[in-house]
């Protein structure tokens, strides 16, 4: 929270003025085996799942956002990096890069002032790890695809939170989502369909033998807007703090070939565009469907500040085990590179590294979440102008931004008023003194 840059480790032995042996001591520390990804995180899930500032439906159930982030990363011998393709229609990133494809899943946090953060809770992995994962979990070349670990990943959040709902943008929206959606019934999905999504009315009632129809007539969803422009309703809607007039329709049709699951689509016409909403809860309100959709792009700004303000994506760990990575070769031929590695230290090398790099982001994670929750809950306290020079304030809320700039400026105050503090006499313990030297001249 309070590094200034992003370096990696050695910016957390830079700003903490810590000895340099601590270099390696933290370098053990994120592959060590006393802790692991999977119990920090239950950790972090149970205590969001307990916190006042949880945003919840009228039912209860928590609002979790999820989706994918890929960050390039350089590392010839760095485990998971792979080539990707870059969907960002930004000019200045490049259509392919090599780095890391996370799976990021966050849940809706927030205050009485109306401001509301997607914090956090599950950042894995979810490609370039297929040889990896053979090894110790004993899992097959068909691995799961990232739709599907998403769903999974949200499924074992439901576990801490409960009976969820979870927002998702319109590459999620396929029939292998479905199919393992079904398996965990705690779960719903709010999404996007596409333009030239296709769906099936309800079957007609079949007398006399032979099989039962699973569907019935074929429709383009997107052919609605016209056919049936008149069914359309209106209604006020405050839309990233402005209001809009949204005009909607609803109606609930089978989707998915071979599949035929009923969906519950929302045509939408804000400021003459159209959009296709869907949601496995045939429950919802179609204004609610449309309002919930609206939050789904905070995870992206979340993603945004665990970049810059914690660098949650500065790591540098890599394995000599690791064979080097060829740039110029397919993916694939990277994979069958680690097969081929049978020694089991290198293997558990390899796969500690992994841990490492999950670890490192997790912590961002938390990291992120903690200023967050300082933001919505002292916003009061806070004076933008005394912390750090505004040319425009936009918010009654701090950004997460604000708040590290705070934290960067105030920790050693914090640590000399508290100076019995666990944390306080950790970190003092491992500090580099401006005394050292100069008993050695003595």
């Amino acid at each position: 929270m309070i590094r200034s840059d992003n370096v990696g480790l050695t910016s957390i032995v830079r700003e903490l003025n810590l000895i340099p042996s601590s270099y390696i001591a933290i370098l053990h520390f994120f592959k060590a085996e006393s802790w692991s990804v999977t119990r920090l995180q239950y950790a972090w899930q149970r205590y969001i799942s307990n916190h006042p500032l949880l945003y919840r439906l009228d039912d209860g159930r928590p609002v979790m956002i999820g989706d994918g982030v890929k960050q390039s990363k350089e590392g010839r011998y760095m485990p998971g990096v792979k080539r990707l393709h870059q969907e960002s229609e930004n000019s200045s990133k490049g259509e392919f890069i090599f780095g890391h494809m996370f799976g990021g899943l966050g849940v809706l946090l927030g205050g009485v002032s109306g401001k509301l953060y997607c914090v956090l809770i599950s950042l894995r992995l979810h490609d370039g790890l297929d040889a990896i994962r053979e090894w110790f979990h004993g899992e097959t070349r068909n691995e799961d695809s990232h739709v599907v670990k998403m769903i999974k990943d949200a499924a074992v959040a439901t576990r801490v939170l409960g009976a969820s709902l979870l927002l998702l943008d319109r590459l999620y929206l396929t029939v292998p989502m479905l199919t393992t959606l079904f398996m965990f019934p705690e779960l719903h999905v709010v999404t996007k369909a596409k333009s030239n999504a296709t769906a099936y009315y309800d079957p007609k009632p079949k007398t006399g033998r032979g099989a039962k129809p699973k569907k019935g007539k074929k429709v383009s969803v997107s052919s609605l807007f016209a056919t049936e422009a008149k069914a359309f309703r209106t209604f006020t809607a405050t839309l990233y703090g402005k209001e809009k007039q949204v005009s909607y329709y609803c109606i609930d049709l089978l989707w998915g070939l071979k599949w035929y699951q009923k969906l519950r689509f929302v045509l939408v016409v804000l400021d003459g565009k159209q959009a296709i909403l869907a949601s496995t809860d045939l429950t919802l309100p179609p204004e609610q469907i449309i309002m919930l959709y609206c939050h789904r792009f905070k995870i992206e700004c979340s993603f945004r500040e665990l970049k810059q303000v914690v660098s949650g994506f500065g790591y540098r760990f890599w394995s000599k085990s690791m064979p080097k990575l060829n740039k110029y070769a397919k993916n694939e031929a990277s994979q069958d590179k680690l097969r081929k590695i049978k020694d089991t230290k290198a293997q558990t090398n390899i796969e500690s590294t992994v841990d490492a790099i999950e670890r490192f982001t997790l912590l961002g994670c938390i990291a992120l979440g903690l200023l967050q929750i300082i933001s919505i809950s002292f916003a009061g306290s806070f004076k933008d102008s005394t912390i750090r020079f505004m040319r425009t304030k936009s918010n009654a809320i701090p950004s997460e931004a604000t708040v590290a700039d705070y934290m960067r400026k105030n920790i050693y105050q914090l640590f000399r008023f508290f100076p019995y503090l666990a944390i306080t006499l950790i970190i003092s313990d491992k500090q580099f003194s401006v005394y050292d030297d100069a008993d050695v001249a003595a």
